[in-house]
């Protein structure tokens, strides 16, 4: 039942907001939205830990896999809702957006999480793929927010490159069902006899249809090169979508790739699903590191940023053994990072009004606290310890290191081309005098203490997992390999 209030809740909010004619009662359906999906996901998830799996079949159900990605996503929900309020406040103020437009956000946004949900937990492909495909049409209309010809553009060619290719991912889908000859017509397929039936499949076809689902799902990752929508639609969407995007869609259509790595490594073994995660993985690395070195946009940085991250889950996945474990942690804490990092990046937008990062000097002395956490993001996001994607980045290079060298050289020397294009740029931001025209102090209490809220929660995460986490992660963790 809890599944079912998890994915009609944010419905239920947006139709109620479309039906609201003040702004601050969209604001309070937002917050309610963001409390109670993370809370109901929290549970979920709890009892996850406890039974391995909450089932509502044949039609829902979230195993330990899905609760590591629902946490994920109920998390970056809940801080992109609450921070939402602030950030919308501001662009009312300056007149940037008026009612309409407010609530055309607040409505996209409660679907947005509803369709993520819905991914997650339905137990079919076909679903999962409808609910991935959702997304798509919902946040469309977020990148072209501002209606500005870069923004419609962008929103374009996310649209059509990622139709594309979750139309590749249906069509690997389908040739999955092939092992189930006249069953798969008897009803509506879920992922348990999908994976019984496999040893039916043809392991030629069982490649070739992984190869599909995984082109098609990876271009909803952001893996290179299917990545070129990724920095345009991510630079464009107002800072609370590009932390969704980047924090929790990311996420959801890397579950759907695991899903069928599991089905095919039980028809052909480990080894190939393993190559290509390695292979797409260190591509997007490399890719993002020469871009990252030479960005002038500090939004695309950071889209480019996810970019690298989900090369580096790949790469753990690939990897194996620890590496798998490592992979999944490092999702959760890369959501944190990221999200901190598209907060505080909207803050500077509506403090800097640009997003070049010429334009942005001084960060330090003319918004303290988002210079804190701007600082404390980058260090984060770039494995510096005591934040806990140094740790996972270095379990997964140890599990490189023992079976795939010469991957985890190419690996290492592309984390430290990246921070050292990270650190040039954030440098440049932070510190120096601030322009004039740059009025001293933070946009707003709410704006500025949303971010600081999630640096604390990844700070504490990066020193202590809790017991029913480090469970869900392990059991996740022998579902994959």
């Amino acid at each position: 039942m809890l599944l079912l209030i998890l994915i009609l809740c944010p419905i239920v909010l947006s139709l109620l907001t479309l039906a609201v004619r003040k702004i601050l009662l969209m604001e309070i359906i937002a917050a309610v939205m963001g409390v109670t999906e993370f809370i109901l996901s929290v549970w979920i998830a709890l009892q996850v830990a406890s039974d391995d799996i909450y089932s509502l079949l044949p039609y829902f159900s979230v195993d330990a896999v899905g609760a590591v990605i629902l946490s994920s996503v109920a998390v970056v929900g809940l801080a992109s809702s609450i921070y939402s309020i602030g950030y919308l406040r501001q662009e009312v103020l300056k007149g940037i957006i008026g009612f309409r437009r407010v609530r055309q956000y607040f409505a996209l946004l409660g679907l947005f999480l509803a369709v993520m949900f819905f991914a997650i937990s339905t137990t079919s492909p076909i679903m999962m793929w409808i609910g991935i495909e959702a997304t798509t049409l919902a946040t469309a209309f977020l990148i072209s927010f501002y209606n500005k010809p870069s923004a419609i553009e962008a929103a374009w060619k996310y649209l059509i490159i990622n139709s594309i290719g979750l139309l590749l991912a249906f069509f690997g889908t389908l040739l999955f069902f092939t092992s189930l000859g006249n069953a798969g017509f008897l009803g509506l397929v879920n992922w348990g006899t999908l994976l019984s039936g496999s040893s039916g499949l043809n392991p030629m076809i069982a490649k070739i249809a992984f190869i599909f689902a995984f082109i098609g799902y990876g271009t909803k990752v952001g893996l290179a090169p299917m990545h070129t929508w990724l920095p345009d639609a991510h630079s464009k969407a107002p800072s609370p979508i590009s932390a969704l995007l980047s924090g929790a869609l990311l996420n959801v259509a890397l579950l759907a790739i695991l899903r069928f790595k599991i089905v095919t490594d039980s028809v052909v073994g480990p080894d190939f699903s393993q190559n290509l995660l390695i292979f797409f993985g260190i591509l997007s690395m490399i890719v993002a590191a020469f871009i990252i070195f030479v960005q002038k946009n500090f939004k695309r940085l950071l889209a480019y940023s996810s970019i690298e991250h989900m090369g580096i889950a790949a790469v753990g996945f690939g990897f194996g053994g620890i590496g798998t474990f490592a992979a999944l942690l490092h999702l959760l804490y890369h959501s944190l990072a990221k999200s901190l990092l598209f907060l505080t990046a909207g803050n500077i937008f509506l403090k800097y009004s640009s997003t070049k990062i010429a334009k942005v000097k001084g960060l330090l002395s003319s918004m303290p606290v988002t210079g804190v956490v701007f600082i404390a993001g980058f260090l984060a996001i770039t494995g510096v310890p005591p934040f806990g994607i140094f740790v996972t980045e270095f379990f997964i290079l140890s599990a490189g290191f023992a079976s795939h060298t010469v991957s985890s050289i190419v690996m290492l020397a592309a984390l430290a081309l990246i921070f050292a294009g990270f650190l040039r740029h954030v440098s440049r931001m932070v510190f120096g005098e601030k322009p004039e025209d740059v009025l001293k102090g933070e946009i707003s209490r709410l704006a500025s203490m949303t971010p600081l809220a999630v640096m604390v929660a990844l700070a504490v995460l990066s020193v202590y997992i809790p017991g029913p986490l480090k469970e869900l992660l392990v059991s996740a963790a022998s579902l994959i390999q």
